[in-house]
């Protein structure tokens, strides 16, 4: 079974709704029948690469990582404790925090996250789904990390918050 990174861009009003009732959040995420969300980012496995070029650090030790591109899909702020979206709970970032995540993302383009990719190659972490003989890795995690920065770009640009969470 895969591990699949999803982001989800939110009003503050939405966020408080699922944080009071975390049932309402599951509702949107698994509708009984599928409609695509617009405002739902799918990351595919690509997510905790995208992390540790970001941070350095991996899913094991998010908490390491340093603010704000350590709350980029890890944080510490957790819609409900016992609610299982498929690997745990969800997890949120507040418009605020959105925004300063969009603002460090851009700094971070092609040819530095490049270099650090080539550096993964002999890094002694272990990433999902990171295959360092894969020939087209570096595109398939660059293409969802440009993805991911324009998704928190148009949160900040309208105030939501983003709840992260993997199934």
């Amino acid at each position: 079974m895969s591990m699949i990174g999803n982001l989800l861009r939110v009003s503050n009003i939405e966020l408080e709704s699922y944080i009071k009732n975390s049932a309402l959040l599951e509702q949107r995420v698994y509708p009984e029948i599928y409609v695509k969300d617009p405002y739902l980012l799918d990351l595919d496995k690509s997510w905790e690469s995208i992390f540790y070029l970001l941070t350095g650090c991996t899913s094991a030790d998010s908490e390491k990582a340093s603010p704000p591109l350590s709350f980029v899909i890890f944080n510490g702020n957790v819609i409900d404790e016992e609610q299982d979206m498929g690997y745990g709970p969800a997890n949120y970032v507040s418009p605020e925090q959105a925004k300063e995540i969009a603002g460090a993302l851009p700094e971070l383009e092609r040819e530095s996250l490049y270099a650090k990719f080539e550096s993964l190659k002999s890094a002694d972490a272990e990433l999902y789904p990171f295959n360092p003989d894969s020939g087209d890795m570096f595109d398939y995690i660059f293409s969802y990390y440009k993805e991911m920065k324009a998704f928190y770009e148009t949160a900040a640009e309208n105030g939501q918050a983003v709840i992260s969470f993997i199934n």
